[in-house]
C-alpha cells in the first residue's frame, strides 16, 4: 500500500526552553512556542514545568492543539524553568512511551531531556548501558543521551559538567534542552547539525528554541545562536558558557535546515532561510533555464525558491495551488483507491493560472517520484500545456544518519534512474536538480553545511543501521 510519509522527507524535532527568575505561569509561552515549532514535528508533544525542583508534565500523541487544552495547561501550574518539545520520530516509534520531554530520576535530583537530532553510536552506547544494568524505558536514542548525562553527573560536580563530559561519548547529532532542579541548559554537538539559539523577554525570562520563529511568536528578542560544541547554562547566577568541545569538529549544520526543514521566517546562524531558498531558485534559473509562461512552487517550502527563479528568469511568478489550511492528524484519509485516481484534498491547481501556460514547477526534493507524479498530473488536469519541474536540492542518493528522516538507498529513485528517466516516470516534460555546489552557496558559507545526503560523504562515523525502529526491532527479536 502506499504510505505518503515515505514519500517526503520528515521534519525532525523542535525543543524549546524558558527561564524565569521569578516563578509564574511559564505554559503559555511554551504552548506558543512550541505551536510555532509545529512544523518541526507532529507526531507528539509535550510540556514540562519544574517548580523549585518539582516536575509536573503534560505529554500525549499528536499536535500542539490536540495535546494541550486549557484545562491541562493550567493544572501545570507556575514555575522558574520550563521545557517543551515536538517530536517527529527518527529513532523509536510514535509511541506513548516515547513522547518528549524525557523525565528522569536519579540519585542528584530530577531532569527532564528535550533532544533535537539523531546519535550515530546510539547503538552501541545502549548496549553497553544495557550489559551494565541499565533499563530502558523508551526506543529513542534520546534516553541513551539522557542516561550518559546521568552516569557522568554521578561523577561530577555539576550538571552543566556533565553535559560538556558527555560530549565526549555522544557522536552524531543532538541540539539539547535540559531542566534540572535549578538550571536550564542549552547544547549544541559540536558539528552543530541542529540549530539552537537563545532569545530574552522584556521580564527578563531567557529562552532557548530551535529556530528563532519560537522567539518571534512569544516576543522574545534574539540574543545569538548556540554554538556548535557549546553547553550553555541559566540559572540564578546568570548565564554561564562551556566553549571547550567548540571548534573541536568542522561546522557542519544540515543543509536541509534551509532547504525545507525550518520556516522561512527564521535566521539560522545568521542566514535567513526565506533568503537562503530564493537563492536556491536563482541558482536554479542560472542552471536549469526553460521557455516557460509562469513560473509555480509547490507549498510550501517551494514557494520562495519560485519566487527566486522567476526574479532571476524574468518568468512571471504566481501561486498556481491552493493549500487546504484544515488538514491535521485527525483527518479521514482518502482510501488506497481515491489516492490512486487522484485524490488530493490537501493541494489544488488554479486553473486559471496554470490552463494552457508552459509551467516552471518547484519542489524541495523528490524522494520517490510519487507525490511529484501526482502533483504534475493534477496540474495536466488543470489544463497545463508543459511542465518543467526544476527541484530546490540536489537528488537524494543516500541515507542520513543524523535526524532526517532518509533511512534506505534503495527507497530513493535518484539511485535508480537518471534525471531524464525521472522526468518521464513523474510525467514532466523536463527536469533540473540544483547542483550540490549551489546547496552549498546557498546557506552562505559553502565550507559550514552538512551534504551527505546528496553527496554520500559523512563528516563522521555512521552506523551500520539508520532505521527509526532498530530498537523495536531488537526488542521484538528478545521476546
Amino acid at each position: 500500500m502506499y504510505d505518503i510519509r515515505k514519500d517526503h522527507i520528515n521534519e525532525e524535532c523542535g525543543v524549546f526552553g524558558i527561564w524565569s527568575r521569578t516563578p509564574c505561569a511559564l505554559y503559555p509561552a511554551v504552548y506558543y512556542g512550541l505551536y510555532a515549532l509545529q512544523h518541526r514535528g507532529q507526531e507528539s508533544a509535550g510540556i514540562v514545568i519544574n517548580d523549585d525542583g518539582t516536575f509536573r508534565s503534560c505529554r500525549d500523541l499528536g499536535l500542539v492543539s490536540e495535546v494541550f487544552s486549557h484545562e491541562k495547561l493550567a493544572a501545570l501550574g507556575e514555575g522558574g524553568i520550563a521545557v517543551g518539545h515536538v517530536r517527529y520520530a527518527t529513532t523509536g516509534h510514535d509511541s506513548r512511551r516515547n513522547i518528549q520531554p524525557l523525565l528522569i530520576n536519579h540519585r542528584r535530583g530530577r531532569m527532564a531531556l528535550a533532544h533535537n537530532g539523531n546519535l550515530t553510536n546510539s547503538s552501541k552506547l545502549r548496549i553497553d548501558l544495557e550489559e551494565r544494568g541499565s533499563i530502558f524505558h523508551t526506543t529513542t536514542d534520546s534516553e541513551v543521551i539522557a542516561y550518559i548525562i546521568v552516569q557522568e553527573r554521578l561523577k561530577l560536580g555539576s550538571i552543566e559538567e556533565a553535559v560538556a563530559s558527555a560530549m565526549d561519548i555522544l557522536e552524531g547529532a543532538y541540539s539539547l534542552v535540559i531542566s534540572s532542579p535549578s538550571k536550564l541548559i542549552g547544547a549544541r554537538d559540536p558539528h552543530g547539525f541542529r540549530p539552537l539559539c537563545m532569545g530574552k523577554r522584556g521580564d527578563g525570562q531567557l529562552i532557548l528554541a530551535s529556530e528563532t520563529c519560537a522567539l518571534d511568536a512569544v516576543g522574545a528578542e534574539f540574543v545569538r545562536d548556540i554554538e556548535p560544541g557549546e553547553v550553555v547554562t541559566i540559572s540564578d547566577e546568570g548565564v554561564s558558557s562551556d566553549r571547550s568541545h567548540c571548534g573541536k569538529s568542522p561546522k557542519n549544520l544540515c543543509v536541509f535546515e534551509y532547504i525545507y526543514f525550518a520556516r522561512p521566517d527564521s535566521v539560522i546562524d545568521g542566514r535567513s532561510v526565506c533568503i537562503a531558498r530564493q537563492q536556491a531558485g536563482r541558482f536554479l534559473a542560472q542552471e536549469h533555464p526553460v521557455d516557460a509562461d509562469v513560473v509555480i512552487g509547490v507549498p510550501d517550502s517551494g514557494l520562495d525558491a519560485a519566487i527566486g527563479y522567476s526574479a532571476e528568469s524574468g518568468i512571471p511568478y504566481a501561486i498556481g495551488f491552493t493549500k487546504n489550511k484544515y488538514i491535521g492528524r485527525t483527518f479521514i484519509a482518502p482510501s488506497q483507491d481515491m489516492r490512486e485516481s487522484g485524490v488530493d484534498i490537501k493541494l489544488n491547481p488554479i486553473k486559471a493560472v496554470v490552463a494552457g501556460k508552459r509551467v516552471v514547477l518547484i519542489d524541495d526534493s523528490i524522494v520517490r517520484g510519487t507525490t511529484c507524479r501526482k502533483t504534475i498530473e493534477a496540474l495536466r488536469r488543470a489544463g497545463a500545456a508543459e511542465i518543467h519541474m526544476r527541484v530546490s536540492a540536489p537528488p537524494f542518493i543516500a541515507p542520513c544518519y543524523y535526524g532526517t528522516d532518509i533511512d534506505s538507498y534503495e527507497g530513493l529513485i535518484a539511485n535508480r534512474h537518471t534525471p531524464d528517466e525521472i522526468a518521464k516516470i513523474i510525467g514532466a516534460d523536463s527536469l533540473g536538480y540544483l547542483s550540490l555546489e549551489h546547496a552549498k552557496q546557498m546557506a552562505g558559507d559553502p565550507g559550514t553545511v552538512c551534504t551527505a545526503c546528496f553527496s554520500g560523504e559523512y563528516p563522521t562515523s555512521v552506523p551500520d543501521s539508520s532505521a527509526k525502529d532498530r530498537f523495536e526491532k531488537k526488542i521484538h527479536s528478545e521476546d
